[in-house]
């Protein structure tokens, strides 16, 4: 029995002197905004990642925002979005006035398939000879990479194009090579609980040039020039704004964590891999509990979340209304929150999934209460788990 109070965040940030020293640094310059570490960030970052262009904005929802516009999405079109994900993948399509599509995922990875993706068009009988269905927005979840070979299959095959959601998925690999150059645009974030973090920020990845300079103009104001290669390179600060742009330019205070946050990036992935391999080892045995091993390489994964599914909560209890649905969570929730970053997701097949911890700074400590805490819900007593 655990004999006092422990609070485990869902995730602390890994910050080193070198990011200390850079953010000082950009302070002390004078320019604190879009400028020089920004540049460098995203050099850094399409080197990394091998694609053509990467653009660093102030969130990953603005990446995807942005790379919707330049793929063409207008009002009243329609884009194929996963029912497990994250609000803003389906709230960008909204931004533009288009309609999300939702898809069901797969009970096992908790990404999206072509088989799914026509089930759903199947029922919702959408024509795709109208022109109307512009777009599919795989979610990479967890952090576990998508089915890519059927994705691009199924949208050359429809004229689709493919917006990868990878917030979860830096860096995570495909038939490995990393995920950021299989779609025509791949969006990544660096919120403060991701592998790698700015605070806040995300990177739009892609090798269209066409779409680069629309993103390029659109992420500030519409502006045609960049303020920083004008002040740099001692050109006219004459400019034009060509069309009503947001504001999602990240500045140099940010970038300049990002520069030295991804030189660690893998690291911090192995880090969460052994966290995931700790949780596979001590609750593979617990009836009804179900911890779904990847279809990928463990090393192919970022582990950004682990997924923890109780089929035996899920199917012994006979939900019919959200209500009844939150309800029946309700107490599952209270026994986890002291212990656990909870996230619930509710999905027809899978109504007892939870998001278990694998920040890479978790320590023993932390980690023991953790699994306890999940073997005193079922009933079992913990297992002896050595170093």
């Amino acid at each position: 029995m655990i004999e006092e109070t422990m609070k485990v965040p869902f995730a602390v940030p890994e910050c080193g002197n070198e990011e200390i020293e850079e953010v000082v640094a950009v302070i002390k310059s004078g320019w604190l905004t879009t400028a020089s570490r920004c540049a460098k960030f995203e050099e850094d970052f399409a080197a990394y990642i091998g694609a053509r262009h990467a653009l660093a904005v102030n969130s990953a929802t603005a990446a995807l925002h942005l790379g919707l516009e330049a793929l063409g999405v207008r009002n009243n079109d329609m884009v194929l979005v996963p029912t497990f994900t994250f609000t803003a993948t389906a709230e960008v399509v909204r931004y533009l006035n288009a309609h999300p599509i939702f898809v069901d995922c797969d009970p096992k990875t908790f990404c999206i398939t072509a088989e799914h993706i026509q089930k759903a068009l199947d029922i919702n009988k959408i024509s795709l000879s109208d022109g109307r269905l512009k777009c599919l927005i795989p979610v990479h979840f967890g952090g576990h990479p998508c089915e890519m070979d059927d994705l691009l299959a199924f949208a050359l095959k429809y004229n689709l194009e493919i917006m990868e959601d990878a917030a979860h998925a830096l860096p995570t690999r495909y038939k490995e090579k990393l995920i950021g150059t299989l779609g025509h645009v791949t969006c990544f974030s660096f919120y403060a609980n991701k592998t790698m973090t700015t605070g806040e920020g995300g990177m739009l990845c892609t090798d269209d040039d066409d779409i680069a300079g629309r993103v390029k103009v659109m992420r500030l104001h519409g502006i045609n020039r960049d303020v920083w290669d004008r002040f740099s390179t001692g050109a006219s600060w004459e400019y034009d704004v060509i069309a009503p742009g947001f504001k999602y330019n990240m500045p140099d205070t940010v970038a300049a964590i990002g520069i030295h946050q991804l030189i660690k990036v893998e690291e911090f992935r192995l880090k969460r891999q052994r966290i995931a391999e700790t949780y596979f080892q001590a609750l593979k045995n617990i009836p009804g509990l179900s911890l779904p091993l990847p279809d990928c390489s463990m090393k192919d994964h970022s582990w950004y979340v682990q997924q923890l599914a109780h089929y035996t909560w899920a199917k012994t209890k006979k939900i019919a209304s959200k209500t009844e649905i939150i309800k029946s969570l309700y107490e599952v929730i209270n026994a986890m929150s002291d212990f656990l970053g909870v996230n619930f997701i509710i999905d027809q097949r899978v109504k007892g999934k939870v998001n278990i911890h694998t920040a890479g700074e978790i320590d023993k400590r932390r980690l023991l209460p953790i699994m306890e805490t999940i073997f005193e819900m079922n009933n079992i007593a913990m297992i002896e788990y050595g170093d």
